[in-house]
């Protein structure tokens, strides 16, 4: 099956929040409503379900509590339950590195043994986390190494969460009993820019990022959040009504026959299609803009009738221009464009009136730049002739 024959929904499996033969319900990743349920058939009644929901959320997202008996305000019998009935699972931390420039890579194993990516990058002013939605990804865009491995299965909500939380452990966010109020955020941002297309996991992305977004708990602004697309056209509307952050769409060509190699879901959903659905975006969002995210590839599409192009067709959308030096990887088709091509791309990008940012390169040292996330087991041997040739170069 091509690219362009690929159905909207991709029919993966995800692992189940209740394991078979009466395992335990994991409470990590579930909403409100979910919560409620699941308590009430455990046996809370409903009248207490809300305030039980209310208590629980906050222990799970607030203080980060990972186990009943600390549960304090409940009562024993009513902990004993939970804990007889329920689990607290967040993935596991297989490795940690750390890169010169401070930039944190977290390898994750997660249920049937699959491994993820979530990278940290702490700046002056924030600090981003780069989350991943997929096990692998089946968009094979050829100048991205998390392309290069196949898609095994989506996360959970649950496993989309716990890489929050899991950066908030290592960082020493969450806050504690009897401590003065801190209102520094180490964990400011949240991206959806890691392994897999967030669009073709898109339940499971809202949900756990409605869980990341409540106010009684990690209390991230739908404008801390970034979901980022490779255009998916048909789930671009449905971003904007159920969840609202802010998009980013990996963009990379100005034209179709260039991007066809680049994005090869530009075979399903061409320039005109995608640029057609963002214009509606930030209307129906409420988002301020639209980042459109460009990777400067060495001869491809770095030259400035590329700049005037792109500056032409993103005419009326409210937006900035990501421009991304080419993060290199073992065996990759591309080479990264000498900087002062790049900035005069920049130039003609900002003279039109649009930001146009350049993006410091972060983590390389650690493979942990943006393109760069695969799995550390299924990180496959390729050659450059074969990578080219499956990219179609």
């Amino acid at each position: 099956m091509t690219q362009s024959q690929a159905p909207i929904t991709q029919d993966v499996h995800t692992i189940p929040r209740k394991l078979p033969e009466g395992g335990k319900v994991n409470l990590i990743g579930l909403t409100r409503d979910q919560l409620r349920a699941a308590l009430i058939e455990a046996g809370t009644p409903e009248k207490q379900a809300k305030m039980r929901v209310g208590q629980i959320w906050q222990w799970l997202y607030y203080w980060g509590v990972r186990d009943f008996a600390a549960m304090t305000n409940l009562a024993k019998d009513y902990r004993a339950m939970l804990d007889e009935k329920f689990e607290i699972t967040l993935p596991e931390i297989v490795s940690k590195q750390v890169s010169e420039d401070g930039t944190r890579k977290y390898l994750l194993k997660i249920a049937g043994g699959h491994e993820v990516e979530a990278v940290y990058i702490p700046e002056e002013s924030r600090g981003t986390l780069c989350i991943s939605s997929q096990v692998g990804c089946t968009l094979t865009c050829s100048f991205c190494h998390t392309g290069t491995q196949k898609l095994v299965r989506n996360l959970t909500p649950g496993e989309i969460v716990g890489q929050v939380m899991l950066a908030r452990d290592d960082l020493g966010e969450w806050p504690e009993k009897n401590s003065p109020k801190n209102e520094t955020r180490l964990v400011s941002n949240v991206v959806l820019m890691g392994m897999g297309e967030p669009l073709y996991n898109f339940e499971n992305v809202r949900d756990a990022m409605q869980v990341v977004m409540d106010g009684e708990g990690i209390s991230l602004s739908r404008r801390r959040i970034t979901l980022s697309t490779s255009g998916v056209v048909p789930e671009i509307a449905k971003t904007a009504e159920e969840i609202g952050c802010l998009l980013a769409v990996s963009f990379h060509a100005t034209t179709d026959e260039v991007r066809d190699k680049l994005v090869p879901i530009n075979k399903r959903w061409n320039i005109e299609t995608l640029l057609n659905a963002l214009r509606e975006y930030p209307r129906l969002s409420n988002s301020e803009r639209i980042t459109f995210e460009y990777v400067m590839l060495k001869g491809v599409n770095d030259s400035d009738e590329d700049a005037r192009r792109l500056v032409k067709l993103i005419r009326g959308i409210p937006a900035k221009i990501n421009l991304i030096p080419f993060n290199e990887w073992p065996g990759a088709p591309y080479e990264r464009s000498d900087w002062e091509r790049i900035e005069s791309f920049a130039d003609i990008i900002y003279k039109a009136g649009y930001a146009s940012p350049i993006r410091t390169p972060r983590g390389e040292d650690i493979m942990a730049a943006c393109g760069q996330l695969k799995s550390a087991t299924e990180r496959a041997r390729k050659s450059r002739a074969q990578i080219q040739a499956e990219a179609g170069l």
